[in-house]
C-alpha cells in the first residue's frame, strides 16, 4: 500500500504543472501516476503554440503564466532550455467584425498588462514579408507569443518537481477508484494507493479516469492534424541571413495557423466538421501514438494557406501529425472541485494543455492550497456543466468548439448546438409569445422578444436587432405590466432547527427573520464573493434559497458541505419550481390578493387554486413579485395572470431587458460584478455586511466599483473595458448596457486607484469615451417604485 497526501493521474503537461507547483506551495507527499509515460496522449505531439490572446482575464492569466514558466522560470531552475521561441505572433483578417474583436481583446489586455498591438496591412507585411496582402484590413500582434518544445518544459517540471520530494509512477495504470472513510483508494496495475486528495489530469483518458470517480467529465477527443514541411527557400534564405524568426501567423477567417520550424514550416488546419475519436473510451494500447494523416479533408484550408503564403507551395510535406486533443463544450479547460466528491479535483479537458499547462497548474495548485483559485474561476471551474451534459450534448458541443476555435466571440453570442436540454414548463408558452432564447447552465431562457417568427439575434459588437425590442421590453415594465419566465434560478430549500445559525454561517449578512428577504454572500477565506443568495425565510426552521443559474453545483457544494455542521437538511430544488415574474406599476392590479405584501416579504399561498412562493422583490427596479410555483402548475397560473393582465396593458420581458434596468439601478450581477477576486466592501456592498464582520474584510489597496455614465458612441459597453485615467489604466468595467429609462450609457466598473474619481475615460473597441462616476442610482434612487402599491 502506497500512500499521498495527493495523487495526480495523468503525466501531460497539465499534472505535471500541477506536480510541481504544488512542491513549490510547500506540500509534501505528492504522487503522479502515468498510464505509459511522460506526455504521451497530446502532449508530446502538440505543436506547442503559446499565446497571450484571450478574451477572458483568468484564461489570459493561465497563458502568461505558462510562457513565463516555460521562457525564463524553468530554464534558471534546470540550467536547460525549454525550447522556447520567442517569435511573437499575429492574427490577420478581411472581416470587419474580427477587428472589433481585436480591438476589444487589446483593450483588456491594456489593463491586465499584456499589450497587443492592432496592425495595419503594411505592418503586417512588416513583420511577415511572406504574406500576400489581398482583402486584408488589419490584425493584431502579440509580442511575447511563442511556441515551446512540450516534452523538454513537461520534463524540466518533472525534474524540478522531483527534486522537491515529488514521486512519479510511469506504465502504472489506474483501473479503480473509490472513496472509503476519509481517504480515496486508487488502484493501478502496480499498486494499491491511499490518498487523501485525487486529481484528475488525464487529458485524453479524462472521462474514463472521471467514470471511475463517479463523475460525468464532458469532454471528448478530437482529432486534430497539421502539417511539417521540408526546407522553404523563402525561410531557409531568411535563416541564412540571420534574420528574426517569423511571427506564428493564424487566418481565422480561413482556420489555420503557420509557424517557422527551423527552415520550413508548420500549417495547422481546423476543419468546421471535425472528427471526435473514442467517446466511450480511449483503446487499451494508446500511448504516443497518431493516426493516419487525412489530408483530403482540409485540402481546402491547405490551399487557402497556400494562397495566403505562397512559399508554402514551394516546399514538400515532411510529415503529418494526428492526433487527439481533447474538448470540452466551451473549449476552456475543467479546472477546480469535482462535483459532490470531497477532496477530488479536476485539471483536465483543455485543447491547448501545453499553452494554458503551466498557468493551469500554478491555478489548482493555489486553489487546493488557499481554499479559494487566485483568479475568478468561473470560465474554468469544473462545475460549470451539470449532468444534463449528456453524451449527445458534448460531441455536438465538441464537434462545434472545434470548427469555431477561430470563431468571432461576440459579446452576446448564443451558438446553436446542444441546445433544448432543460427546458422550464413555461418554454413553449414564450416561444408562442415572440421569445427569442439564449442558453444559460443547460437552460432555455427568454434573452428577448420579437415581434417576427423565428427571429435570431445579430451577431455583432455593435447595436443590434434587438435593440429596440428590449427598449420596448422596459417600457411596457415601467409603465403597464411585463411577465417572464424566471425559472433558470438555482433554488434550494434548506430545513431544520439550525436555520438561523446556519444562515448566519453561511454568509457575510445577518439572517432575516421568518416571512422576510435578504441578500447574503458566501465568501471565500480571503474574503472574496463566493456566491450571492436571495434568501427567503419562509418559516423559522425553513429558507428558502435562489442564486444564479450557473452556480447551482457551485452552490449546492458550499451548502452541502456547510450543512454538515449544522441540524438542517440541503435539498436542491431547481427542477421542481418555476418562476413566473410578475413586473411593473400595473402588477397591483394583476395580483389583488398580494397588494398587502410590502417590499422584501414573502408569503407561502394559492392564487388560481395553484400553490406559491410570492416574493415581493423585483431585480428591475419596479413594483413586481417573483412567483415560485411547483412545475405541474406553472403554465395554468401563467395563463390565468396573463388574461388577467391583458386589460393593464400586458407585455413580457427576457434577460436583455433585465439587463439594462438593473445596471440604473446600480445593481450587481454575480459571475461579471461580483467574483471570488474582489470582497463586498470592495463590490459596494457594505449594507448587506453585517458591521463585526467589516474590519476583517477591509483589505490594504482595496478597489472601488463605482457606476459610471459613459459618453455615447456607436458601442454600448458590455464588459472587459479597461479604464483610463491619465493616461494610465486604473479599472475594468465588468458590465455594461444602455439604459432605456433613463437614456444613459452606463457601467459597472472596478478602479484599483479610489482616489481616481475625475477625468477618466473608457476604451471600447479602441474608442476612448469620457466616463463619469454617478453618487447614486440614475433610476429611483430612493426605491419609491420598488415599494409602490401596499395596501393597508
Amino acid at each position: 500500500m502506497t500512500k499521498a497526501q495527493v495523487t495526480i493521474i495523468g503525466g501531460g503537461a497539465m499534472g505535471v504543472s500541477l506536480l510541481y507547483h504544488l512542491v513549490k506551495a510547500g506540500w509534501s507527499d505528492v504522487l503522479l501516476v502515468e498510464k505509459n509515460d511522460l506526455t504521451h496522449g497530446s502532449t508530446w505531439h502538440a505543436a506547442g503554440l503559446c499565446t497571450h490572446f484571450a478574451h477572458n482575464p483568468t484564461i489570459q492569466e493561465l497563458r502568461a503564466t505558462s510562457v513565463r514558466l516555460y521562457r525564463d522560470i524553468l530554464p534558471q531552475e534546470t540550467g536547460r532550455d525549454c525550447g522556447f521561441h520567442r517569435s511573437g505572433a499575429m492574427r490577420i483578417t478581411r472581416n470587419p467584425d474580427r477587428m472589433d474583436e481585436f480591438r476589444h481583446v487589446a483593450g483588456l489586455s491594456e489593463f491586465t498588462g499584456y499589450p497587443l498591438e492592432i496592425l495595419t496591412p503594411d505592418r503586417i507585411a512588416e513583420l511577415f514579408p511572406l504574406a500576400k496582402l489581398e482583402g486584408l484590413i488589419g490584425g493584431i500582434y502579440e509580442p511575447d507569443d511563442g511556441h515551446v518544445d512540450p516534452t523538454l518544459a513537461t520534463h524540466a517540471m518533472a525534474e524540478v518537481a522531483r527534486r522537491g520530494g515529488a514521486r512519479i509512477l510511469r506504465n502504472c495504470a489506474v483501473t479503480a477508484i473509490e472513496r472509503q472513510a476519509d481517504h480515496w483508494r486508487i488502484v493501478s496495475e502496480k499498486e494499491t494507493i491511499e490518498t487523501v486528495h485525487v486529481v484528475n489530469a488525464a487529458g485524453t483518458w479524462g472521462w474514463e479516469i472521471g467514470h471511475m470517480m463517479g463523475l460525468n467529465i464532458p469532454s471528448v477527443p478530437v482529432l486534430h492534424q497539421y502539417l511539417v514541411t521540408d526546407t522553404v527557400g523563402a525561410v531557409q534564405d531568411r535563416v541564412t541571413q540571420g534574420l528574426p524568426e517569423l511571427p506564428i501567423i493564424r487566418d481565422p477567417e480561413e482556420s489555420w495557423y503557420v509557424r517557422q520550424e527551423r527552415d520550413g514550416l508548420i500549417l495547422g488546419p481546423y476543419e468546421k466538421d471535425a472528427k471526435v475519436w473514442s467517446v466511450d473510451g480511449v483503446p487499451p494500447e494508446f500511448g504516443a501514438d497518431l493516426m493516419p494523416p487525412d489530408l483530403d479533408s482540409v485540402e481546402h484550408i491547405i490551399t487557402a494557406a497556400m494562397a495566403r503564403i505562397p512559399a508554402l507551395e514551394t516546399s514538400g510535406v515532411k510529415s503529418v501529425i494526428n492526433g487527439p486533443i481533447t474538448f470540452t463544450p466551451d473549449a476552456n479547460p475543467l479546472i477546480g472541485p469535482a462535483h459532490g466528491l470531497p477532496n477530488a479535483w479536476l485539471l483536465t479537458g483543455s485543447s491547448m494543455g501545453v499553452m494554458e499547462g503551466g498557468g493551469a497548474g500554478c491555478f489548482l495548485a493555489h486553489w487546493m492550497t488557499h481554499g479559494a483559485p487566485p483568479m475568478d474561476a468561473l470560465a474554468v471551474d469544473s462545475r460549470r456543466f451539470g449532468s444534463w451534459a449528456d453524451r449527445d450534448y458534448r460531441v455536438s458541443k465538441a464537434i462545434e468548439c472545434f470548427g469555431l476555435q477561430f470563431g468571432v466571440h461576440y459579446p452576446h453570442e448564443e451558438r446553436p448546438a446542444g441546445r433544448g436540454l432543460r427546458l422550464s414548463p413555461l418554454h413553449d408558452l414564450m416561444v408562442e409569445r415572440g421569445a427569442v432564447m439564449g442558453a444559460a447552465y443547460g437552460w432555455e431562457r427568454p434573452n428577448w422578444f420579437s415581434g417576427t417568427p423565428d427571429a435570431v439575434a445579430d451577431e455583432t459588437f455593435r447595436r443590434a436587432n434587438w435593440f429596440e425590442p428590449v427598449a420596448a421590453e422596459v417600457d411596457t415594465a415601467t409603465n403597464r405590466v411585463a411577465m417572464a419566465d424566471l425559472s433558470v434560478f438555482s433554488k434550494f430549500d434548506v430545513t431544520g432547527p439550525d436555520v438561523a445559525t446556519f444562515l448566519e454561517a453561511l454568509g457575510a449578512n445577518r439572517a432575516v427573520a421568518p416571512g422576510r428577504i435578504g441578500l447574503t454572500h458566501a465568501l471565500t477565506p480571503a474574503g472574496g464573493v463566493l456566491s450571492e443568495f436571495t434568501v427567503t425565510r419562509l418559516t423559522h426552521d425553513h429558507v428558502y434559497l435562489t442564486s444564479a443559474a450557473a452556480a447551482e453545483q457551485i452552490d449546492h457544494d458550499l451548502l452541502t458541505s456547510l450543512a454538515a455542521d449544522f441540524d438542517v437538511t440541503v435539498r436542491n430544488v431547481c427542477e421542481e419550481f418555476a418562476v413566473i415574474g410578475v413586473m411593473g406599476p400595473e402588477s397591483t392590479k394583476v395580483l389583488t390578493e398580494l397588494t398587502d405584501m410590502p417590499w422584501l416579504t414573502a408569503r407561502e399561498t394559492q392564487i388560481e387554486g395553484v400553490a406559491v412562493r410570492a416574493l415581493r422583490v423585483s431585480y428591475l427596479g419596479e413594483c413586481g413579485w417573483e412567483l415560485h410555483v411547483p412545475r405541474a402548475g406553472a403554465a395554468s397560473l401563467f395563463l390565468a395572470l396573463e388574461a388577467r393582465a391583458k386589460p393593464h396593458g400586458l407585455g413580457f420581458y427576457g434577460a436583455y431587458a433585465a439587463n439594462s434596468m438593473r445596471l440604473e439601478k446600480g445593481y450587481r450581477g454575480w459571475g461579471s460584478d461580483l467574483t471570488t477576486e474582489r470582497s463586498p466592501l470592495e463590490a459596494g456592498l457594505t449594507p448587506f455586511v453585517r458591521k463585526e464582520r467589516r474590519t476583517a474584510l477591509a483589505r490594504d489597496n482595496a478597489w472601488d466599483m463605482v457606476l459610471l455614465e459613459i459618453e455615447s458612441g456607436e458601442v454600448d459597453p458590455f464588459y472587459a473595458h479597461t479604464i483610463w485615467k491619465d493616461g494610465a489604466p486604473v479599472g475594468i468595467a465588468t458590465s455594461g448596457a444602455f439604459g432605456h429609462r433613463t437614456g444613459k450609457v452606463l457601467a459597472l466598473a472596478y478602479l484599483r486607484d479610489p482616489a481616481a474619481r475625475d477625468g477618466l475615460t473608457i476604451s471600447i473597441l479602441g474608442q476612448h469615451r469620457a466616463a463619469t462616476i454617478l453618487p447614486h442610482a440614475p433610476f429611483d434612487p430612493d426605491n419609491t417604485r420598488l415599494k409602490a402599491g401596499v395596501s393597508t
